[in-house]
Protein backbone atom coordinates (compact mmCIF):
# COMPACT_ATOMS: atom_id res chain seq x y z
CA UNK A 1 0.00 0.00 0.00
CA UNK A 2 1.31 3.30 -0.64
CA UNK A 3 -0.94 6.69 -0.89
CA UNK A 4 0.33 9.60 -3.45
CA UNK A 5 -1.09 13.07 -3.47
CA UNK A 6 -2.51 15.40 -5.85
CA UNK A 7 0.86 16.36 -7.36
CA UNK A 8 1.90 12.95 -8.02
CA UNK A 9 4.33 12.41 -5.17
CA UNK A 10 4.99 9.80 -2.91
CA UNK A 11 3.69 10.59 0.57
CA UNK A 12 3.15 7.31 2.38
CA UNK A 13 5.03 3.41 2.18
CA UNK A 14 4.04 0.40 3.85
CA UNK A 15 6.26 -2.23 4.66
CA UNK A 16 4.72 -4.21 2.21
CA UNK A 17 5.46 -1.75 -0.37
CA UNK A 18 8.58 -1.89 0.81
CA UNK A 19 9.06 -5.88 0.48
CA UNK A 20 7.07 -5.18 -2.88
CA UNK A 21 9.93 -2.73 -4.43
CA UNK A 22 12.86 -2.93 -2.12
CA UNK A 23 12.63 1.34 -1.35
CA UNK A 24 12.21 1.64 2.40
CA UNK A 25 9.97 4.64 3.54
CA UNK A 26 13.01 6.96 3.73
CA UNK A 27 13.88 6.58 0.60
CA UNK A 28 11.22 6.48 -1.38
CA UNK A 29 8.68 9.22 0.16
CA UNK A 30 8.82 12.69 -1.72
CA UNK A 31 9.83 11.40 -4.88
CA UNK A 32 7.54 11.44 -7.63
CA UNK A 33 5.49 8.19 -8.18
CA UNK A 34 5.68 7.95 -12.05
CA UNK A 35 9.29 7.11 -11.24
CA UNK A 36 8.05 3.35 -9.72
CA UNK A 37 7.00 3.04 -13.64
CA UNK A 38 9.63 1.55 -15.99
CA UNK A 39 8.17 3.61 -19.20
CA UNK A 40 7.12 6.81 -16.50
CA UNK A 41 3.40 6.29 -17.73
CA UNK A 42 0.26 4.33 -16.73
CA UNK A 43 -1.60 2.61 -19.26
CA UNK A 44 -4.60 4.87 -21.26
CA UNK A 45 -7.06 2.76 -19.17
CA UNK A 46 -5.98 3.62 -15.84
CA UNK A 47 -5.00 7.42 -17.20
CA UNK A 48 -8.36 7.56 -18.30
CA UNK A 49 -10.08 6.55 -15.26
CA UNK A 50 -7.71 8.75 -12.61
CA UNK A 51 -8.38 11.72 -14.83
CA UNK A 52 -11.86 11.33 -14.23
CA UNK A 53 -11.42 10.61 -10.73
CA UNK A 54 -12.54 7.31 -10.55
CA UNK A 55 -11.06 3.53 -9.13
CA UNK A 56 -8.93 1.87 -10.85
CA UNK A 57 -8.21 -1.63 -11.41
CA UNK A 58 -5.70 -3.62 -13.97
CA UNK A 59 -2.46 -4.76 -14.78
CA UNK A 60 0.61 -2.54 -14.11
CA UNK A 61 4.25 -2.37 -14.52
CA UNK A 62 6.38 -1.25 -11.79
CA UNK A 63 9.87 -0.78 -11.24
CA UNK A 64 11.79 -1.62 -7.97
CA UNK A 65 14.72 -0.51 -6.28
CA UNK A 66 17.21 -2.16 -8.34
CA UNK A 67 15.69 -1.28 -11.34
CA UNK A 68 13.92 -4.78 -12.26
CA UNK A 69 10.70 -4.72 -13.87
CA UNK A 70 8.19 -5.87 -11.84
CA UNK A 71 4.39 -7.06 -12.73
CA UNK A 72 1.90 -6.74 -10.67
CA UNK A 73 -2.00 -6.30 -9.95
CA UNK A 74 -2.54 -2.80 -8.92
CA UNK A 75 -6.07 -1.11 -7.18
CA UNK A 76 -5.86 2.51 -7.22
CA UNK A 77 -8.44 4.34 -5.67
CA UNK A 78 -9.20 8.57 -5.07
CA UNK A 79 -9.13 9.98 -1.06
CA UNK A 80 -11.21 12.74 -0.58
CA UNK A 81 -10.60 15.82 1.60
CA UNK A 82 -13.54 17.80 3.01
CA UNK A 83 -14.12 20.13 0.52
CA UNK A 84 -14.35 17.00 -1.76
CA UNK A 85 -10.89 17.32 -3.74
CA UNK A 86 -8.58 14.51 -4.14
CA UNK A 87 -6.45 14.82 -1.28
CA UNK A 88 -4.11 11.46 -2.14
CA UNK A 89 -4.52 8.40 -4.22
CA UNK A 90 -4.42 5.52 -2.35
CA UNK A 91 -2.59 2.28 -4.15
CA UNK A 92 -2.35 -1.51 -3.85
CA UNK A 93 -0.16 -3.86 -5.98
CA UNK A 94 0.00 -7.42 -5.21
CA UNK A 95 2.41 -9.58 -6.91
CA UNK A 96 0.31 -12.22 -9.51
CA UNK A 97 0.72 -16.09 -7.61
CA UNK A 98 -0.41 -18.16 -10.51
CA UNK A 99 2.43 -20.74 -11.70
CA UNK A 100 4.62 -18.29 -13.19
CA UNK A 101 3.63 -15.71 -10.86
CA UNK A 102 4.82 -18.10 -8.11
CA UNK A 103 8.14 -18.40 -10.14
CA UNK A 104 8.90 -14.88 -10.36
CA UNK A 105 8.32 -14.47 -6.90
CA UNK A 106 11.05 -16.76 -6.52
CA UNK A 107 13.17 -15.64 -8.94
CA UNK A 108 12.82 -11.77 -7.03
CA UNK A 109 13.68 -13.13 -3.77
CA UNK A 110 16.85 -15.14 -4.85
CA UNK A 111 18.27 -12.09 -6.61
CA UNK A 112 20.04 -9.51 -5.21
CA UNK A 113 17.75 -7.19 -3.46
CA UNK A 114 20.45 -3.98 -2.87
CA UNK A 115 23.49 -3.29 -4.45
CA UNK A 116 26.72 -3.06 -2.20
CA UNK A 117 27.98 0.54 -2.03
CA UNK A 118 32.04 -0.38 -2.88
CA UNK A 119 34.29 2.51 -3.64
CA UNK A 120 35.29 0.26 -6.60
CA UNK A 121 32.68 0.23 -9.05
CA UNK A 122 29.55 1.79 -9.33
CA UNK A 123 27.12 0.00 -10.80
CA UNK A 124 23.31 -0.16 -12.21
CA UNK A 125 21.30 -3.62 -13.06
CA UNK A 126 18.16 -4.39 -14.61
CA UNK A 127 16.22 -7.89 -15.10
CA UNK A 128 13.18 -8.31 -17.37
CA UNK A 129 11.54 -11.81 -16.96
CA UNK A 130 10.61 -13.60 -19.99
CA UNK A 131 7.22 -13.32 -21.89
CA UNK A 132 4.90 -14.61 -19.69
CA UNK A 133 4.07 -18.69 -21.80
CA UNK A 134 7.69 -19.09 -21.88
CA UNK A 135 7.94 -18.75 -17.87
CA UNK A 136 10.90 -17.56 -16.05
CA UNK A 137 13.71 -18.69 -16.23
CA UNK A 138 17.36 -18.64 -14.46
CA UNK A 139 19.42 -15.60 -14.92
CA UNK A 140 21.20 -14.10 -12.49
CA UNK A 141 23.67 -11.10 -11.86
CA UNK A 142 25.50 -10.05 -8.49
CA UNK A 143 27.85 -7.98 -6.91
CA UNK A 144 30.16 -9.57 -4.52
CA UNK A 145 32.99 -7.81 -2.58
CA UNK A 146 36.53 -9.29 -2.23
CA UNK A 147 39.60 -8.85 0.21
CA UNK A 148 42.04 -6.28 -0.70
CA UNK A 149 39.32 -3.40 -1.98
CA UNK A 150 38.59 -5.82 -4.73
CA UNK A 151 35.16 -6.84 -6.33
CA UNK A 152 33.13 -9.34 -8.36
CA UNK A 153 30.42 -9.09 -10.73
CA UNK A 154 28.60 -11.92 -12.19
CA UNK A 155 26.11 -13.07 -14.40
CA UNK A 156 24.22 -16.20 -15.51
CA UNK A 157 21.93 -18.21 -17.01
CA UNK A 158 20.48 -21.44 -15.82
CA UNK A 159 19.21 -23.74 -18.53
CA UNK A 160 15.12 -23.97 -18.27
CA UNK A 161 12.24 -22.27 -17.61
CA UNK A 162 9.67 -22.26 -14.42
CA UNK A 163 10.42 -23.12 -10.52
CA UNK A 164 13.02 -25.89 -11.51
CA UNK A 165 15.43 -23.04 -13.15
CA UNK A 166 14.88 -21.02 -10.78
CA UNK A 167 15.95 -22.76 -7.48
CA UNK A 168 19.00 -23.97 -9.81
CA UNK A 169 19.76 -20.42 -10.12
CA UNK A 170 19.65 -19.97 -6.12
CA UNK A 171 21.89 -22.72 -5.83
CA UNK A 172 24.28 -21.70 -7.85
CA UNK A 173 24.39 -18.13 -6.89
CA UNK A 174 24.73 -19.17 -3.27
CA UNK A 175 27.31 -21.80 -4.57
CA UNK A 176 29.17 -18.97 -5.99
CA UNK A 177 28.93 -16.17 -2.79
CA UNK A 178 30.59 -19.40 -0.49
CA UNK A 179 33.52 -19.77 -3.07
CA UNK A 180 34.38 -16.40 -3.61
CA UNK A 181 34.24 -15.49 0.05
CA UNK A 182 37.30 -17.96 0.58
CA UNK A 183 38.92 -16.21 -2.67
CA UNK A 184 39.60 -18.75 -4.84
CA UNK A 185 41.17 -17.86 -8.17
CA UNK A 186 38.48 -17.30 -10.39
CA UNK A 187 39.60 -20.32 -12.94
CA UNK A 188 39.26 -22.28 -9.97
CA UNK A 189 36.22 -20.74 -8.84
CA UNK A 190 34.42 -21.99 -12.09
CA UNK A 191 36.20 -25.35 -12.03
CA UNK A 192 34.02 -26.03 -8.87
CA UNK A 193 30.99 -24.81 -10.17
CA UNK A 194 31.29 -26.93 -12.73
CA UNK A 195 31.79 -29.78 -10.41
CA UNK A 196 28.48 -28.78 -8.62
CA UNK A 197 26.33 -28.48 -11.66
CA UNK A 198 27.62 -32.41 -12.71
CA UNK A 199 27.23 -33.79 -9.07
CA UNK A 200 23.46 -32.28 -8.93
CA UNK A 201 22.63 -33.68 -12.39
CA UNK A 202 23.61 -37.05 -11.05
CA UNK A 203 21.42 -36.57 -8.78
CA UNK A 204 18.45 -35.21 -10.26
CA UNK A 205 15.57 -37.64 -11.77
CA UNK A 206 14.99 -37.42 -15.69
CA UNK A 207 11.71 -35.66 -14.65
CA UNK A 208 13.18 -32.40 -13.25
CA UNK A 209 14.65 -31.41 -16.91
CA UNK A 210 17.94 -30.71 -18.44
CA UNK A 211 20.83 -29.65 -15.97
CA UNK A 212 23.36 -26.78 -17.30
CA UNK A 213 24.05 -22.85 -16.92
CA UNK A 214 26.47 -20.25 -18.28
CA UNK A 215 28.29 -18.05 -15.88
CA UNK A 216 30.59 -14.99 -16.18
CA UNK A 217 33.13 -14.15 -13.49
CA UNK A 218 34.76 -10.71 -13.33
CA UNK A 219 37.29 -9.70 -10.73
CA UNK A 220 38.30 -6.17 -10.82
CA UNK A 221 41.37 -5.36 -8.48
CA UNK A 222 40.80 -0.85 -8.04
CA UNK A 223 44.67 -1.06 -6.78
CA UNK A 224 46.00 -2.47 -9.86
CA UNK A 225 43.63 -1.73 -12.39
CA UNK A 226 43.21 -4.95 -13.69
CA UNK A 227 40.29 -7.54 -14.45
CA UNK A 228 40.64 -11.02 -14.33
CA UNK A 229 37.67 -12.46 -16.48
CA UNK A 230 36.26 -16.24 -16.69
CA UNK A 231 33.62 -17.65 -18.74
CA UNK A 232 32.09 -20.81 -18.47
CA UNK A 233 29.94 -20.99 -21.95
CA UNK A 234 28.95 -17.11 -21.35
CA UNK A 235 28.92 -14.17 -23.90
CA UNK A 236 32.00 -11.80 -23.26
CA UNK A 237 31.56 -8.69 -21.71
CA UNK A 238 31.69 -5.60 -23.49
CA UNK A 239 33.65 -2.21 -22.18
CA UNK A 240 33.36 1.14 -22.92
CA UNK A 241 36.05 3.74 -22.57
CA UNK A 242 36.39 7.01 -21.15
CA UNK A 243 36.50 8.15 -24.94
CA UNK A 244 33.53 5.94 -25.43
CA UNK A 245 35.16 3.40 -27.83
CA UNK A 246 32.91 0.22 -27.49
CA UNK A 247 34.86 -3.17 -27.31
CA UNK A 248 33.88 -6.76 -26.43
CA UNK A 249 36.71 -8.37 -24.54
CA UNK A 250 38.44 -11.01 -26.97
CA UNK A 251 38.14 -14.22 -24.43
CA UNK A 252 37.62 -17.83 -25.25
CA UNK A 253 34.96 -19.01 -23.55
CA UNK A 254 35.29 -22.57 -21.58
CA UNK A 255 32.44 -24.88 -21.73
CA UNK A 256 29.19 -24.15 -20.13
CA UNK A 257 29.28 -25.31 -16.89
CA UNK A 258 27.77 -28.78 -16.48
CA UNK A 259 30.11 -30.53 -19.44
CA UNK A 260 33.13 -30.93 -17.25
CA UNK A 261 36.58 -32.35 -18.01
CA UNK A 262 37.37 -28.86 -19.68
CA UNK A 263 39.81 -26.48 -17.86
CA UNK A 264 38.45 -23.21 -17.45
CA UNK A 265 40.95 -20.21 -18.52
CA UNK A 266 41.13 -16.66 -17.01
CA UNK A 267 41.97 -13.97 -19.04
CA UNK A 268 43.55 -10.66 -17.00
CA UNK A 269 43.61 -7.12 -18.92
CA UNK A 270 44.20 -3.35 -17.74
CA UNK A 271 41.24 -1.20 -17.71
CA UNK A 272 41.44 2.73 -17.82
CA UNK A 273 40.06 5.13 -15.29
CA UNK A 274 36.12 5.85 -15.70
CA UNK A 275 35.94 2.14 -17.89
CA UNK A 276 32.64 0.84 -18.07
CA UNK A 277 32.25 -2.67 -17.88
CA UNK A 278 28.69 -4.25 -19.33
CA UNK A 279 27.59 -8.15 -18.53
CA UNK A 280 24.65 -9.39 -19.71
CA UNK A 281 22.92 -13.04 -20.72
CA UNK A 282 21.97 -13.87 -24.09
CA UNK A 283 18.31 -12.77 -24.07
CA UNK A 284 19.50 -9.12 -24.22
CA UNK A 285 21.65 -9.80 -27.87
CA UNK A 286 19.76 -13.13 -29.48
CA UNK A 287 16.41 -13.82 -30.33
CA UNK A 288 14.60 -15.57 -32.74
CA UNK A 289 14.58 -12.47 -35.47
CA UNK A 290 17.81 -11.59 -34.66
CA UNK A 291 20.86 -14.03 -34.68
CA UNK A 292 23.96 -13.23 -31.94
CA UNK A 293 26.04 -11.25 -33.73
CA UNK A 294 23.70 -8.80 -35.28
CA UNK A 295 22.67 -8.26 -31.66
CA UNK A 296 26.02 -7.66 -30.94
CA UNK A 297 26.52 -5.29 -33.14
CA UNK A 298 23.48 -3.11 -31.93
CA UNK A 299 24.73 -3.52 -28.47
CA UNK A 300 27.77 -1.77 -29.25
CA UNK A 301 25.97 1.23 -31.10
CA UNK A 302 24.22 1.74 -28.17
CA UNK A 303 27.08 1.98 -25.69
CA UNK A 304 28.98 4.42 -28.28
CA UNK A 305 25.96 7.00 -27.26
CA UNK A 306 26.55 9.29 -24.47
CA UNK A 307 24.36 8.64 -21.16
CA UNK A 308 24.21 10.91 -17.91
CA UNK A 309 24.03 8.32 -15.65
CA UNK A 310 24.14 4.46 -15.49
CA UNK A 311 20.49 3.59 -15.03
CA UNK A 312 20.24 5.45 -18.20
CA UNK A 313 22.47 3.42 -19.82
CA UNK A 314 20.51 0.55 -18.65
CA UNK A 315 17.19 1.92 -19.82
CA UNK A 316 19.40 2.85 -23.36
CA UNK A 317 20.08 -0.67 -23.76
CA UNK A 318 16.90 -2.65 -22.90
CA UNK A 319 14.91 0.23 -25.26
CA UNK A 320 17.26 0.01 -27.81
CA UNK A 321 17.75 -3.85 -28.09
CA UNK A 322 14.21 -5.19 -26.96
CA UNK A 323 10.39 -4.72 -27.99
CA UNK A 324 8.23 -5.44 -26.11
CA UNK A 325 8.06 -8.34 -23.59
CA UNK A 326 11.84 -10.44 -24.09
CA UNK A 327 11.36 -13.81 -25.94
CA UNK A 328 14.19 -15.45 -22.73
CA UNK A 329 15.02 -13.16 -19.39
CA UNK A 330 17.20 -10.68 -19.49
CA UNK A 331 19.86 -9.89 -16.70
CA UNK A 332 22.18 -6.76 -17.57
CA UNK A 333 24.68 -5.40 -15.21
CA UNK A 334 26.42 -1.99 -15.60
CA UNK A 335 29.87 -1.54 -13.25
CA UNK A 336 31.72 2.04 -13.85
CA UNK A 337 35.39 1.36 -12.53
CA UNK A 338 37.49 3.68 -10.25
CA UNK A 339 40.80 3.04 -9.80
CA UNK A 340 42.04 3.52 -5.94
CA UNK A 341 44.59 6.40 -6.19
CA UNK A 342 48.19 5.79 -4.74
CA UNK A 343 47.87 8.16 -2.16
CA UNK A 344 45.35 4.65 -0.43
CA UNK A 345 48.22 2.47 -0.57
CA UNK A 346 50.98 2.05 1.50
CA UNK A 347 53.29 -1.12 0.71
CA UNK A 348 56.47 -2.44 2.35
CA UNK A 349 59.10 -5.28 1.60
CA UNK A 350 59.76 -6.95 5.93
CA UNK A 351 63.15 -9.10 6.28
CA UNK A 352 62.70 -11.83 7.60
CA UNK A 353 64.01 -11.34 10.87
CA UNK A 354 62.38 -11.48 13.96
CA UNK A 355 63.55 -7.76 15.08
CA UNK A 356 61.30 -6.09 11.81
CA UNK A 357 58.26 -6.56 13.87
CA UNK A 358 58.83 -3.41 15.71
CA UNK A 359 59.47 -1.22 12.75
CA UNK A 360 56.60 -2.99 10.88
CA UNK A 361 54.42 -1.29 13.77
CA UNK A 362 56.33 1.94 13.67
CA UNK A 363 56.13 1.96 9.80
CA UNK A 364 52.32 1.55 10.33
CA UNK A 365 51.61 3.96 13.08
CA UNK A 366 53.13 6.59 10.98
CA UNK A 367 51.29 6.05 7.64
CA UNK A 368 47.83 6.19 9.70
CA UNK A 369 48.74 9.84 11.38
CA UNK A 370 50.17 10.52 7.66
CA UNK A 371 46.09 9.39 6.70
CA UNK A 372 44.61 10.81 9.79
CA UNK A 373 43.74 7.64 11.52
CA UNK A 374 45.41 7.60 14.55
CA UNK A 375 42.64 5.95 16.75
CA UNK A 376 43.11 3.10 14.71
CA UNK A 377 46.78 2.80 15.32
CA UNK A 378 46.62 0.61 18.64
CA UNK A 379 44.29 -2.35 17.04
CA UNK A 380 46.00 -1.84 13.60
CA UNK A 381 49.26 -1.90 15.53
CA UNK A 382 48.65 -5.29 16.82
CA UNK A 383 47.12 -6.86 13.79
CA UNK A 384 50.33 -6.25 11.92
CA UNK A 385 52.57 -7.56 15.17
CA UNK A 386 50.24 -10.86 14.45
CA UNK A 387 50.50 -10.95 10.94
CA UNK A 388 53.97 -10.02 10.15
CA UNK A 389 55.14 -12.40 13.21
CA UNK A 390 53.21 -15.43 12.14
CA UNK A 391 54.78 -15.02 8.52
CA UNK A 392 57.92 -14.86 10.02
CA UNK A 393 58.08 -18.00 11.89
CA UNK A 394 56.26 -20.00 10.29
CA UNK A 395 56.46 -18.87 5.98
CA UNK A 396 59.17 -18.02 4.52
CA UNK A 397 60.42 -14.62 2.08
CA UNK A 398 59.61 -12.75 0.43
CA UNK A 399 57.62 -11.10 3.19
CA UNK A 400 55.36 -8.16 2.52
CA UNK A 401 53.26 -5.39 4.31
CA UNK A 402 50.22 -3.69 2.68
CA UNK A 403 48.05 -1.00 3.79
CA UNK A 404 44.49 -0.25 2.56
CA UNK A 405 42.22 3.10 3.10
CA UNK A 406 39.55 2.41 1.12
CA UNK A 407 36.52 3.55 3.70
CA UNK A 408 37.45 0.50 5.42
CA UNK A 409 41.64 -0.12 7.03
CA UNK A 410 43.02 -3.18 5.05
CA UNK A 411 45.89 -5.00 6.30
CA UNK A 412 47.58 -7.78 3.96
CA UNK A 413 50.91 -8.99 4.68
CA UNK A 414 52.09 -11.63 1.81
CA UNK A 415 54.62 -13.99 2.09
CA UNK A 416 55.98 -17.56 -0.13
CA UNK A 417 54.09 -19.94 2.08
CA UNK A 418 51.05 -21.73 0.46
CA UNK A 419 50.20 -23.25 3.98
CA UNK A 420 46.97 -20.98 5.35
CA UNK A 421 47.00 -20.46 9.19
CA UNK A 422 44.01 -21.54 11.36
CA UNK A 423 43.23 -19.86 14.86
CA UNK A 424 43.47 -22.67 17.64
CA UNK A 425 42.30 -22.10 20.84
CA UNK A 426 45.47 -22.09 23.27
CA UNK A 427 45.56 -23.55 26.70
CA UNK A 428 46.18 -21.59 29.81
CA UNK A 429 50.62 -22.62 29.39
CA UNK A 430 50.33 -22.21 26.08
CA UNK A 431 53.02 -19.41 24.94
CA UNK A 432 51.41 -18.66 21.81
CA UNK A 433 48.16 -19.44 19.73
CA UNK A 434 46.27 -16.65 20.17
CA UNK A 435 47.29 -14.63 17.83
CA UNK A 436 44.90 -15.17 14.77
CA UNK A 437 41.73 -15.44 17.76
CA UNK A 438 42.55 -11.51 18.73
CA UNK A 439 43.16 -10.57 15.20
CA UNK A 440 39.52 -12.14 14.69
CA UNK A 441 38.09 -10.58 17.63
CA UNK A 442 39.44 -6.98 16.82
CA UNK A 443 38.54 -7.10 12.99
CA UNK A 444 35.27 -6.99 10.88
CA UNK A 445 36.77 -9.41 8.73
CA UNK A 446 39.42 -11.56 8.11
CA UNK A 447 40.95 -14.70 5.90
CA UNK A 448 43.50 -15.81 3.65
CA UNK A 449 43.94 -15.34 -0.35
CA UNK A 450 46.39 -17.51 -2.18
CA UNK A 451 48.48 -16.65 -4.69
CA UNK A 452 50.59 -17.76 -7.19
CA UNK A 453 53.31 -16.79 -5.26
CA UNK A 454 52.30 -17.70 -2.16
CA UNK A 455 49.41 -16.74 -0.04
CA UNK A 456 47.72 -13.01 1.66
CA UNK A 457 46.69 -12.98 4.91
CA UNK A 458 44.09 -9.78 5.28
CA UNK A 459 42.40 -8.23 7.80
CA UNK A 460 39.52 -5.52 7.64
CA UNK A 461 38.26 -2.98 10.06
CA UNK A 462 36.31 -0.01 10.07
CA UNK A 463 37.99 3.40 9.80
CA UNK A 464 37.22 5.83 12.83
CA UNK A 465 35.27 9.10 11.53
CA UNK A 466 36.25 12.40 10.73
CA UNK A 467 39.52 11.62 9.50
CA UNK A 468 40.75 13.62 6.35
CA UNK A 469 40.67 12.34 2.94
CA UNK A 470 43.48 10.04 2.46
CA UNK A 471 44.38 11.32 -1.53
CA UNK A 472 45.41 14.50 0.14
CA UNK A 473 48.00 12.94 2.47
CA UNK A 474 51.12 10.60 0.54
CA UNK A 475 52.00 7.81 2.24
CA UNK A 476 55.15 6.99 3.88
CA UNK A 477 58.00 6.01 2.17
CA UNK A 478 59.44 3.35 3.89
CA UNK A 479 61.56 0.89 2.52
CA UNK A 480 59.52 0.04 -0.42
CA UNK A 481 56.42 2.01 -1.88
Amino acid sequence: MAAVDATGTVIAWSPGAQMLLGYPPDEIVGRPAAGLLPTGQLSDPARRHLAERKAWMGRADLRDQAGRQVEADVQACPLLDAGGGIRWWSVQATIPQDSNGAALALQRSLLQQRLPTLQAVETATRYLPAEPHAGVGGDWFDVIPLSGARVALVVGDVVGHGIHASAAMGRLRTAVRTLADVDLPPDELMTDLDDLIIEEARERSRSDGEVGATCLYVVYDPVSRHCTVVSAGHPAPAVVAPDGTVDLLDLEPGPPLGVGGVPFEAVDFALSEGSLLVLYTDGLVETRGRDIDTGLKALRRTLGCPAVSLDDVCDMVIESLLHGEPEDDVALLVARTHPLDAAYVATWSIPADPAAVADARRRTVAQLNRWGLAEAAPTSELVVSELVTNAIRHASAPIELRLIHNGMLICEVSDASSTSPHPRRARVLDEGGRGLLLVARLCERWGTRHTEAGKTIWAEQPCPPHGPDPAAVPPARFGTS
